[in-house]
């Protein structure tokens, strides 16, 4: 029987939950009344890098369809291998031909050490974002999602997703978010906006 390798989620704990729940009333009923949540993690950067860029701008079911058949494709998501081959063979997994060049360009710059993702460890939220935002199809979105679901940075919350704005919109009962009210939530939620971000998901499906 072939065992399955045991899924590695976010990590936090209790002392993150309460920070939250006496920081903000609403978020803790809404933390109390969703429970734990286990949200997987891509420990190897290039692979979760990759898998950012798949996720743009689709939808989780499509994005999902897209993955599993690049990790088909390729079997271990390897910067080789993608460097290696032509972007139409990418696009065959079902994105778009422009999707398909920024994640050959990636692998091709991870290949060339022109990018080394560990040293990204050594920076901070703001100079990641910077360092990954030079490469093709890598905007900030996917820059805070590489840090969330690789890197497990603990404060990442990010006015580019739709979902995270639709939470808050739901938590709260607003009809519209500004800006400057997003950046007071998230400042609210400091230092463990990763974790916000995490119910934020959950409940921006509830509304």
């Amino acid at each position: 029987m072939v065992r399955l390798p045991e899924m590695i989620v976010f990590q936090y704990g209790q002392a993150e939950i309460a920070y939250l729940c006496g920081q903000d009333r609403r978020l803790g009923q809404a933390i109390e009344r969703i429970g734990r949540i286990e949200r997987p993690v891509i420990p190897d950067m290039f692979t979760a890098l990759i898998s950012s860029i798949v996720h743009q701008q689709i939808s989780n079911k499509a994005a999902a369809t897209v993955w599993n058949r690049v990790v088909e494709r390729f079997g271990p998501v390897l910067p080789e291998a993608i460097a290696a081959t032509a972007v139409e063979d990418i696009q065959q997994c079902g994105m778009s031909l422009r999707k398909a060049g920024y994640i050959k360009s990636i692998a091709q710059a991870v290949v060339s050490k022109e990018l080394i993702l560990p040293e990204l460890n050594q920076l901070s939220d703001d100079e990641v974002i910077q360092k990954l935002s030079g490469l093709p199809g890598v905007g900030v979105w996917t820059a805070e999602m590489l840090m969330i679901f690789s890197m497990q940075r603990p404060d990442i919350v990010s006015w580019h997703d739709l979902a995270i704005r639709r939470g808050i919109m739901n938590l709260y009962g607003l009809s519209e978010l500004k800006r400057s009210q997003f950046d007071e939530y998230r400042k609210h939620y400091s230092p463990y906006g990763s974790v916000a971000s995490l119910y934020l998901w959950q409940i921006s499906k509830e509304g």
